[in-house]
């Protein structure tokens, strides 16, 4: 037995060098694809909003003469690590639409206990909310939140807390990393996507996430807007 016990902790204690080395591997190159996605988004997000600031006034000012509410639409979202945050969009739908959500919620495509809620034809959308919704733009606030850190460029899209709530063990992968402005999914045919597919693409991308996927993602989704394929 003495003669065989050497060798067997050699082997063990040999494993867990390994895994110790993994380990700190995995954990350098999280950190330093983290700082080089942050390098990333300032470099793209700074210059865009200063180039769309008049396109950003454009589009205020529509909204508000269609019928005098408030321009931007704000939310709770949650990100990393279930961390919530607030959330801008150009507001597209009528004043008080949330109020009136219980009256379509029947109407949600995929059905009454679906952890989101989309709808093709919302009466809630406004003329101008259909026009900026179908290029992405009641998107473009979002920019302010990669500035702040809240989100990246790319990453799952953030989830509201009532989505959370519902969400399974496997469903909370989504929120180990920072949520982006574009995904996965969302050049892929974005709402026409069932939830839990789209659960198992965020994941699939966090497993192989690198700045070379998020650069090929980002070439990705201006055409997916253009096309605006699942905008509504």
């Amino acid at each position: 037995m003495k003669k065989h016990s050497l060798p067997v902790i050699r082997s063990r204690r040999a494993s867990q060098i390994t895994a110790n080395v993994q380990r700190w591997q995995w954990r350098i190159k999280t950190r330093s694809l983290g700082v080089f996605k942050r390098g990333l988004d300032l470099c793209v997000v700074i210059p865009a909003i200063l180039l769309l600031l008049p396109l950003f006034a454009v589009v205020a000012l529509a909204i508000y003469v269609q019928d005098r509410g408030s321009v931007l639409y704000w939310q709770s979202r949650v990100g990393q690590h279930g961390r919530e945050f607030r959330f801008p969009k150009f507001r597209s739908m009528y004043m008080n639409a949330h109020a009136a959500r219980a009256q379509v919620a029947a109407l949600n495509q995929y059905g009454s206990e679906g952890v989101n809620f989309k709808m093709k034809g919302d009466p809630r959308i406004t003329s101008v909310g259909r026009f900026i919704r179908r290029f992405s733009i009641d998107e473009l606030p979002q920019l302010w939140c990669v500035l702040r850190g809240d989100m990246s460029l790319v990453g799952p899209r953030p989830p509201l807390p009532s989505e959370v709530k519902k969400y399974t063990l496997h469903d909370r992968e989504r929120l180990s990393v920072e949520p982006g402005l574009t995904c996965i999914w969302q050049v892929n045919g974005r709402s026409e996507i069932p939830f839990d597919q789209q659960v198992e693409m965020d994941i699939d991308y966090i497993q192989q996430r690198s700045l070379k996927t998020d650069l090929k993602l980002l070439a990705k989704t201006v055409p997916a807007v253009v096309k605006g394929r699942g905008a509504y």
